[in-house]
């Protein structure tokens, strides 16, 4: 006799009818849409949520599923990005690029670009300026692009 285990949560989502799992990643894709142009507004998951009639909770379940990352973490991604380029530019100083990209703890900004970049905002702004002078705008942004912590590969795995 065999014992069959229930499937998980995430084998039913995924066994769910096709037209319905496409509805549910259009409206995915609003919220990353909506994050991408929007992110310098004061936003949160509970807003984003219900711009797509889910509930918090489902819309980061789902957000993760899909993208692999929370909105918020998508959100902070989308901020440090930009945050970098305004450093690049070097005629703002870290407190008005923290506000200038939405975030409103300087704290919480220089922690978690520190986190994504690897250096506070203050050095990277120092730095930055040198390492792509004479590159355009567009291959600086990719050449500079931050990567998460789990992208990362250890120094003596190169």
């Amino acid at each position: 006799m065999t014992s069959r285990t229930s499937p998980t949560a995430a084998q039913e989502r995924d066994t769910r009818p096709t037209a319905q799992r496409l509805r549910e990643l259009a409206l995915l894709r609003r919220v990353r849409d909506r994050i991408d142009r929007e992110y310098a507004q004061p936003l949160n998951v509970e807003a984003l949520a219900r711009g797509v009639h889910m509930s918090a909770g489902h819309l980061s379940r789902a957000f993760r599923h899909a993208y692999g990352e929370t909105p918020y973490s998508y959100l902070m991604t989308r901020r440090v990005e930009r945050a970098m380029a305004l450093l690049r530019r070097g005629d703002l100083t870290v407190t008005e690029v923290c506000f200038t990209v939405g975030c409103s703890s300087l704290g919480t900004f220089s922690t978690r670009f520190t986190e994504l970049v690897g250096m506070p905002p203050s050095v990277y702004r120092r730095h930055a300026t040198h390492t792509t002078a004479g590159m355009p705008p567009c291959v600086a942004k990719h050449v500079t692009r931050p990567i998460r912590n789990r992208e990362v590969r250890s120094p003596h795995h190169a």
